[in-house]
């Protein structure tokens, strides 16, 4: 077997410089000493210094500018030392708001709450080297800031920009796509001191994403385009796929290398007293019942050539994440946590939970569809993915000290 810890320094390095995601190279400089040696720590563009205020003019009332943050999110699996027998809960689903690096928050994948308190056991430090761990993906927010902050301090953001916001780092700074109130695409390259705002024709845009560097967006029909923005010209905007109208919000998501469109269709109350708890008084759930409610999905995969969208009945092992401010996808086989694929797992509020499970769930619904039979229901019904979320495993929360000299570990805050 190849020992690798002797690599040569320069290859080692060699290396280290095709890793993009931060994460990655956490766990690159975990393997041994030599290879943390021979390959310093470099930062990233993810800490909120890397990104200035961004200003507002014109683009929002009521507001000074805007604040950019960064939120990765990362599937943890169980240490290669643990058993079947040891614990049944298979990979562990989380996001880490990481505006404080001293005390990060843990916060629900799909969507911007915050779980807490944590367990007691909960350990102070995550250590990259003592878990296999995989990035699925980042979440990109902005929040408004309604006055100019003192010094150096963003600390007084107002509410969050609902629109899903796709950034392109570059070596100079970065480009950012996002949805203008009024429904049309809207860029900010860093350093510039206006916005762009697309003149487009089109019905309001729906969703915006990055892959493979360059930017797409879906508007509300599902004509899908790319979005180009070139020094000192307007953006520009090629057609990739045709309208497939259809359901009422679209949504763009990454998998597998391809660009997926997901197509959520849309109803008012409750049908056939779906989710109704004759034990709660009808106030206490009237929200619920009274806003909308998701009862199916279709999907789409981007045929670039022939600009159309093809419908996809069967995603086989993949399970599609369908949050508030971010998508993502991964495999059954990645997930481990005994639960099918071929479903997409989303956000709604008509899912709401009614029951006392510490607040983890509570007034944020998860459901589930199953694209097996047309299946839905709210995630407590479906074995195995609740679990993808909360509470954390065993193996997580073990009470045994963990030893963390020379590697580089991430402090979360209950």
């Amino acid at each position: 077997m190849a020992e690798w810890s002797q690599l040569p320094r320069e290859l080692v390095d060699l290396i280290s410089k095709y890793l993009s995601f931060e994460i990655d190279f956490l766990r690159f400089r975990s393997v041994c000493s030599s290879w943390r040696s021979s390959v310093p720590p470099k930062p990233y563009p993810n800490t909120p210094s890397r990104f200035p205020i961004l200003p507002n003019n014109g683009i929002a009332e009521n507001s000074w500018g805007f604040k950019l943050t960064k939120t990765p999110l990362y599937l943890i699996s169980p240490p290669k030392q643990t058993t079947s027998s040891d614990d049944n809960h298979g990979g562990w689903i989380l996001k880490l708001d990481r505006e404080n690096p001293q005390r990060m928050r843990l916060l629900n994948p799909l969507s911007r709450s915050q779980f807490k308190p944590l367990p007691s056991n909960f350990p102070k430090n995550l250590d990259p080297s003592q878990y296999p761990i995989l990035e699925l993906g980042q979440e990109y927010t902005l929040q408004f800031i309604k006055y100019r902050p003192r010094a150096n301090s963003i600390a007084d953001a107002g509410n969050l920009y609902m629109e899903k916001v796709a950034v392109r780092l570059e070596e100079d700074g970065f480009l950012l796509l996002t949805i203008h109130v009024s429904g049309k695409l809207v860029m900010y390259r860093s350093g510039d001191t206006k916005w762009s705002i697309v003149d487009d024709s089109s019905l309001p845009y729906d969703d915006v994403i990055l892959k493979d560097g360059n930017f797409y967006a879906v508007d509300n029909t599902g004509k899908g385009v790319l979005v180009k923005l070139s020094d000192g010209s307007a953006p520009e905007l090629t057609i990739v796929g045709q309208s497939v109208f259809g359901g009422d919000k679209k949504f763009l998501v990454e998998s597998c290398g391809e660009l997926l469109m997901v197509d959520k269709y849309l109803s008012i109350g409750p049908e056939d007293d779906l989710g109704y708890n004759e034990n709660v008084e009808f106030y206490e759930e009237f929200d619920c019942y009274m806003s909308e409610r998701t009862v199916r999905f279709k999907v789409y995969k981007l045929d670039g050539e022939m600009q159309r969208w093809v419908e996809v009945t069967d995603l086989e092992d993949r399970i599609l994440f369908v949050g508030d401010n971010c998508t993502f996808s991964a495999l059954v086989s990645e997930v481990d946590c005994g639960c099918k694929g071929n479903c997409i797992l989303f956000t709604d509020q008509f899912f709401c939970s009614t029951e006392d499970d510490g607040g983890m769930w509570k007034n944020h619904g998860i459901g589930v569809f199953s694209l097996d039979n047309g299946s839905i229901g709210p995630i407590s019904s479906y074995n195995g993915y609740a679990e993808l979320f909360w509470p954390p495993p065993s193996w997580i929360c073990s009470p045994q000290p963990i030893d963390v000299s020379g590697v580089a570990v991430v402090s979360v805050s209950g």
